[in-house]
């Protein structure tokens, strides 16, 4: 298949977990296990076939920023990194979803942080880790003196 159909795939089958995930208090449990096991699992596969495949052909490396970018002019290789992205930033949205249900976080709070974390991986997660150091930080504040 062309690096071009398997970039489009991989992109619908990302796009099909954000949405089960932006849909997830509907059915929390499938939401677990489609975006947050299932397309990973799948994207996993398709990525390590990808290395398998092409990584001996590809040049550059990983031990300099020139042979990084190098690496990724080979575009089997751009797209195995593509679909690494993909697999990973779904990964971290699921767990998201996950732990935002888990500590009672409103999911419409949650719903911007899934768009970032879709748009710019680390960026999501570090809004996310810093909207729960928030709440907790405030916790003990809103709670009732003992006496």
């Amino acid at each position: 298949m062309p690096t071009d159909s398997l970039f489009q795939s991989a992109n619908t089958l990302a796009l099909i977990g954000w949405i089960v995930l932006a849909l997830s208090p509907l059915s929390p449990r499938w939401s677990d296990r489609i975006s947050g096991l299932a397309i990973p699992l799948v994207l996993s596969a398709g990525y390590t076939a990808l290395i398998l495949a092409f990584w001996s052909r590809a040049p550059g490396g990983f031990d300099s920023l020139p042979n990084v970018m190098r690496l990724f002019t080979f575009p089997e290789i751009a797209l195995a990194g593509w679909v690494h992205y993909l697999a990973f930033d779904l990964l971290i949205g699921a767990w998201i979803a996950r732990m935002a249900r888990a500590e009672g976080i409103h999911h419409l709070l949650v719903l911007p942080l899934l768009a970032l974390t879709f748009l710019f991986g680390p960026a999501g997660y570090l809004a996310f880790t810093l909207l729960r150091a928030s709440r907790n930080l405030r916790a003990p504040l809103m709670t009732e003196p003992r006496t």
